[in-house]
């Protein structure tokens, strides 16, 4: 399942599901734009995890969850917490943040 946030409420998402994967990204950045389908694409063939698109000006309150200092950024939760997180323009790393979710 794949959704962009459209209020600062990720924490309902984080609490909700068991497995969530966030994409931290921004209109501005070119590297969030090219990660993006990639990100998408992973959520297709992973039906039983939530992904979320933030943008991280938009929602500050949802950039708390992780320490997002960089664009784009990836962070893996299970159970309520992050289990870790990447700044990457790299889909190999992406996927290695998503194997820690298993």
């Amino acid at each position: 399942m794949f959704q962009e946030l459209t209020e600062d409420k990720l924490d309902s998402i984080i609490n909700g599901q068991q497995k969530v994967m966030v994409q931290y990204g921004a209109t501005w950045c070119g590297n969030c734009r090219i990660m993006k389908p990639k990100f998408k694409k992973l959520a297709s063939e992973n039906s039983d995890v939530a992904f979320v698109y933030v943008d991280a000006e938009k929602f500050p309150e949802s950039r708390k969850f992780a320490k997002v200092d960089n664009l784009p950024t990836f962070a893996a939760f299970k159970n309520g917490q992050l289990v870790n997180q990447v700044q990457t323009n790299q889909a190999e790393s992406l996927h290695n943040l998503f194997k820690e979710l298993n």
